[in-house]
């Protein structure tokens, strides 16, 4: 059976839970819930918490459906750092969901200059001895549900004026690391698109100078011709 993305996300909260109860060390949860984000089936899923007290890999109910239907298979986007470092920025597609871990290194999630196909955005950020920093432009809306434990989970939550503004939904959990998300101070969404429109009539108005500058020598070498012609009926 194929696994959800609630599934998922239900065995790493599962997971989540074994470390702060000291059921897994930091090393055995990095390892399994990189599994987990990997996972495709429920085959998969159902060994990570096999040997967990109370819990199995069985797919549930979910409390509700999700606003903007599921995500398609393969669109979530998974940046592991394991003793490493990795980032993601720029001009980008944004998926539905985003899997951050780092353990003993770094992840950077850059959103200023991303492209949002849909509205809302899900970003799971564990961090083991490790950082996550994530930065939004200033007009989207930016929710938080984790916490940190002896770390710190760091949020700067704000609420967009406009209602069609991407809303971006942080959840994590922070082990003696770190957990940063918060807006950018002069990034803005239209920078982009004004950018883009501004690229656009740039390259119209060079097209536009470009043809008028073939037609005014157009133009100048049919006069020459024709003087040309004047001069030798002249002549003649």
């Amino acid at each position: 059976m194929r696994a959800s993305d609630a599934d998922r996300d239900r065995i790493a909260e599962i997971l989540r839970e074994a470390l702060a109860e000291g059921r897994l060390d930091a090393e055995e949860h990095a390892e399994r819930i990189d599994v987990v984000y990997r996972a495709k089936t429920m085959g998969e899923l159902e060994p990570v918490v096999r040997d967990l007290p109370g819990v199995d890999g069985r797919p549930q109910p979910e409390a509700g459906p999700h606003a903007y239907g599921p995500a398609p298979a393969g669109a979530d986007q998974n940046l592991v750092a394991i003793f490493s470092a990795a980032e993601r920025k720029g001009r980008w597609r944004v998926p539905p969901r985003i899997n951050a871990v780092a353990v003993f290194g770094s992840v950077e999630i850059d959103l200023t200059e991303a492209v949002f196909p849909q509205q809302r955005v899900q970003i799971n950020a564990t961090s083991i001895f490790g950082s996550v920093e994530v930065r939004v432009p200033e007009n989207v809306t930016l929710r938080s549900n984790g916490s940190g434990i002896l770390g710190s989970f760091e949020v700067e939550t704000h609420e967009a004026e406009d209602g069609d503004a991407p809303e971006i939904d942080i959840n994590g959990f922070a082990l003696l690391g770190s957990v940063e998300a918060k807006p950018k101070r002069g990034a803005w969404i239209r920078d982009l698109g004004s950018r883009l429109r501004g690229d656009h009539r740039e390259r119209m108005d060079r097209r536009r100078a470009e043809r008028h500058e073939r037609m005014d020598q157009l133009r100048a070498e049919r006069h020459e011709r024709w003087s040309e012609r004047r001069g030798r009926r002249r002549l003649g």
